[in-house]
């Protein structure tokens, strides 16, 4: 009789007592026995816990996660979708707060979304208001020159004096520019100006490192850029060039299509807004190249401020650069928009130096003898100046302001202004130094 062979399978079937053991049973005791996979071992306190995540680090978590893809459809040129939101309204009901908390936010350009991104949304601007804004604009404003004007002067200029040395010299004429780089340049301005999304030309990201780089700049023809191209330059310019050069880039391309976009469509680009945002990465030249000239130039309406002052409400700025800038809208001639950026940079609570709250206390006060009326806009700024810097006025430059309010008086406004000048302490009662206040 033949040996019986146990079975090579991991089921368990080997001999038994009497011989092999049945299929069924072998069937059985393998599903028994043999265990397939690693089971793991679970906590016991892991199920009794709620594992989720709270309600405000879901927040955070979302609105980072917006925040980055909100920039990267920024980089590759794409808009992020439009919501429809509430608008600013300036006018007679916004005036009746009791705190600064509720005054109206004059840094906003119409709906933001959740990421504090402007939307392109048409600003509602109170008829009174600018209507009042308008008795202070310059009658006769300047001629605005643009980057075209300034390099074709410059050209003629330098054409004429060095052409003629040259000619004395050598009895030749200056040389122009290669007809190939003209070509090159006007082949970029054709992809500028139906540019939308994707890589720039790359003669023109090393336009910032050329000598002459405004003279090239004028062969691309910037006024026919496309708001995204506007964009993609302000971030290669801001970037590359010093604050010197990126102040007049600032200045006589930036701002001008700006001024155009806001006065053509009663809101400003997206592209155009992200290009005044990043533009900040330089603040000096920020300051000296856009915000300065546009209230120097008396025509800036109120709707070029809030948008334009929206911007210094959510950007971070340097003490140093905001007190400059606010020292120059201080001792500058008086237009509507001063009141504006005033306002706003004054609620980014700065610690002020001295010079700079002495100069604030000096503008208000030369308006004593002001014949025209006041736009409201000039009262909420002088309430900001006594709600932020309080304690920081001397006691005779309070008194200057209580009797301004006598001559100068908005009802609601005004009694809110003595309030706070009346019960705050005083800087030079502090540290015991006299202080003079000047009088006109």
């Amino acid at each position: 009789m033949p040996k019986v062979k146990k079975s090579k399978g991991g089921g368990g079937g080997g001999e038994t007592s009497g011989g092999a053991m049945p299929l069924a049973d072998q069937i059985l005791q393998a599903d028994t026995m043999r265990v397939r996979g690693r089971v793991k071992s679970k906590d016991s306190r892991a199920e009794s816990e709620d594992n989720y995540v709270d309600e405000r680090l879901s927040r955070k978590i979302l609105k980072q996660a917006r925040i980055q893809q909100d920039e990267l459809q920024t980089e590759h040129g794409l808009v992020p979708e439009k919501k429809k939101t509430p608008v600013t309204v300036l006018g007679p009901d916004t005036q009746d707060a009791d705190s600064d908390e509720e005054w109206p936010a004059l840094g906003t350009s119409g709906g933001t979304d959740d990421n504090n991104a402007v939307v392109d949304t048409e600003i509602v601007v109170d008829p009174a208001d600018e209507t009042a804004m308008e008795m202070f604009m310059n009658k006769n404003p300047p001629m605005r020159r643009t980057l075209a004007d300034i390099i074709m002067e410059k050209i003629t200029e330098k054409q004429t004096e060095v052409g003629t040395v040259m000619s004395e010299v050598s009895g030749r004429p200056m040389p122009q520019l290669d007809p190939r780089v003209i070509e090159v340049y006007k082949g970029v301005n054709k992809v500028l100006s139906k540019y939308r999304s994707g890589k720039l030309p790359k003669a023109f990201k090393i336009v910032p490192a050329l000598s002459n780089w405004e003279q090239i700049l004028y062969l691309t023809e910037p006024e026919t850029w496309t708001a995204a191209a506007m964009y993609q330059a302000t971030r290669i310019f801001s970037s590359n060039l010093k604050e010197r050069m990126a102040q007049r880039f600032y200045n006589l391309v930036l701002l001008p299509r700006v001024r155009d976009d806001i006065a053509e469509y009663k809101k400003l680009n997206f592209h155009l807004y992200s290009a005044l945002k990043k533009a900040l990465f330089k603040p000096g030249a920020w300051f000296k190249g856009i915000l300065i000239p546009l209230c120097e130039s008396g025509t800036c309406t109120l709707r070029e401020a809030i948008i334009i002052g929206s911007i210094l409400t959510k950007c971070s700025i340097p003490v140093l650069h905001s007190s400059a800038a606010m020292l120059k809208l201080a001792e500058m001639e008086y237009n509507g928009a001063n009141s504006i950026f005033l306002r706003i940079l004054l609620d980014k609570k700065y610690a002020l130096p001295f010079r700079v709250l002495d100069a604030l206390v000096a503008h208000f006060l030369s308006f004593r003898n002001e014949k025209r009326v006041l736009p409201v806009l000039w009262h909420q700024s002088l309430l900001t100046l006594a709600q932020r810097y309080k304690a920081d006025l001397a006691s005779e430059q309070k008194t200057a302001l209580l009797e301004l309010l006598k001559i100068k008086t908005h009802p609601p406004i005004s009694a809110e202004i003595r309030r706070e000048l009346q019960n705050s302490g005083a800087r030079d009662l502090e540290i015991g130094l006299p202080v003079t206040v000047e009088m006109d």
